[in-house]
């Protein structure tokens, strides 16, 4: 039997997996965006110098980038050997008490609506196709098959706070000296508005919300270093 797919609702690969790396590839660019503006942004209102305005820069695009993806890593291989162990002790009690795990399969069943025979008879002949992927499924949320995967997590969330760095950092080297940082806070709101429409738009969230989210917190990150930057400057000066 051939499951009619609707573009509104996708039936291929795992939701959880989309989920994953929608927040992971959203959540680098718009911590790339951020910080690197804040630090170029702080750095440009102490010194008109271009040299440690690049230099900081790139240093916090690196060190972001580092840090989001091992954050990343080690946040989706705590998840993965959780999802595993549930798996493992679910292979053993299929194996010891298949008859009573059949039943809990039933219940879970009925506990969603269908009435006791159907839940029988649906139990029955998931745990003949098969009885591992059931269970997984119905009792523990889990599809085997589609595991989250650590490296794909890190690596989405390095690529996308580089490429979400290098947008402030190329705006505020580009200009000259009395439009560098306009022309950065420009961007970066620009730039913020596009990540919170599209996080909004993938996700089938409202985009006005998302859009004013970004757009608030970015320009008051902005406005916070930019005074740091510029009291810093002045007292050391």
């Amino acid at each position: 039997m051939t499951i009619p797919n609707h573009p509104a609702e996708p039936h291929v690969g795992s939701l959880s997996s989309k989920l994953n790396w929608l927040r992971a590839g959203v959540l680098g660019a718009n911590d790339g965006i951020v910080s690197t503006a804040g630090i170029v942004v702080g750095v440009a209102a102490a010194t008109a110098e271009k040299a440690p305005i690049f230099t900081a820069g790139v240093a916090g695009l690196a060190a972001g980038a580092v840090s989001m993806a091992l954050g990343e890593y080690v946040s989706v291989s705590t998840q993965r050997d959780t999802e595993r162990a549930l798996l493992r002790k679910e292979r053993r009690e299929l194996r010891d008490d298949p008859a009573a795990e059949l039943d809990e399969l039933a219940a879970l069943y009925e506990a969603k609506g269908l009435s006791t025979a159907t839940a029988r008879t649906v139990a029955e002949e998931l745990t003949d196709h098969d009885a591992f992927a059931a269970h997984a499924e119905v009792e523990l949320g889990i599809d085997p098959a589609e595991l989250t995967n650590p490296w794909q997590a890190a690596a989405s969330s390095a690529l996308s706070f580089t490429i979400g760095a290098l947008l402030p950092l190329i705006a505020i080297l580009v200009p000259p000296t009395t439009w560098r940082i306009p022309v950065t806070v420009v961007a970066v709101l620009l730039a913020l508005m596009l990540t919170g429409a599209v996080s909004a738009g993938l996700g089938g969230a409202p985009k006005g919300r998302a859009v004013l989210r970004n757009v608030i917190g970015g320009g008051l990150a902005l406005a916070i270093t930019y005074l740091i930057g510029l009291l810093v400057g002045t007292a050391v000066t």
